[in-house]
């Protein structure tokens, strides 16, 4: 099992950029894919970012594409998610989480395979 972190958040003016970090506790980090998701209020969690556990493979949602970058760190427990030229709609609180399974090839962009959520940290861009 591992357990999971979100720092980073915070409030920034449309166009500017932030960096989210997951810190991960748990022996087994290095095995699992872990992503990104986002959630606004009145809306789903959505599937932003994941990066694979042999750090060859990475997913992004269209909507972040050529300005999010996720990268993980398997020595130090710690996925990152670099948000460069924000919009008003980046506006979520936004979770990071492990998948289900460990050393799955794929990668998911579903909630429902993800597990070991965190807390959630808040982002919200003004226009």
């Amino acid at each position: 099992q591992v357990q999971l972190v979100e720092s980073g958040g915070g409030l920034v003016q449309a166009g500017g950029s932030l960096r989210l970090s997951c810190a991960a506790s748990g022996r087994t980090f290095g095995t699992y894919t872990i992503g990104w998701f986002r959630q606004a209020p009145g809306k789903e969690r959505d599937f932003v970012a994941a990066k694979n556990w042999n750090v060859l493979s990475t997913s992004y949602a269209n909507s972040v594409k050529g300005r999010f970058t996720i990268s993980r760190d398997n020595a130090k427990n710690t996925v990152y998610l670099q948000m460069n030229t924000l919009k008003a709609e980046d506006t979520a609180i936004y979770y990071c989480a492990a998948d289900r399974l460990p050393l799955r090839v794929a990668i998911s962009t579903q909630a429902a395979d993800f597990d070991s959520w965190g807390q959630g940290t808040q982002v919200t861009v003004s226009s």
